[in-house]
């Protein structure tokens, strides 16, 4: 089996859709923008949580790769924010 490469990113500002399709979690890069709170991934919108973590009140931006192949989301990638975090999410 190949390795995945095509990986792509989207930068999200609010709660709402990462990518519409079956896509994986490749990684992301956030920042709070001052509110802490939970950022979570679900399978779809209203689906299962795939990702969750928590962010605080500083403004140092958190960065993870997903090891291996990534997060399966078959229903799409869907993000939930704090208020005024921010979010750019690699996926493929």
């Amino acid at each position: 089996m190949a390795m995945q490469t095509d990986v792509k990113a989207v930068h999200r500002e609010t709660t709402g859709s990462v990518f519409d399709g079956r896509a994986r979690i490749k990684g992301y890069h956030a920042i709070s923008g001052g509110t802490a709170g939970d950022v979570i991934f679900t399978d779809g919108n209203g689906g299962a949580t795939l990702l969750q973590f928590n962010i605080g009140t500083g403004t140092q931006p958190i960065t993870m790769l997903v090891p291996g192949e990534g997060i399966l989301a078959q229903s799409g990638i869907y993000v939930t924010l704090p208020a005024t975090a921010k979010i750019t999410t690699f996926y493929g």
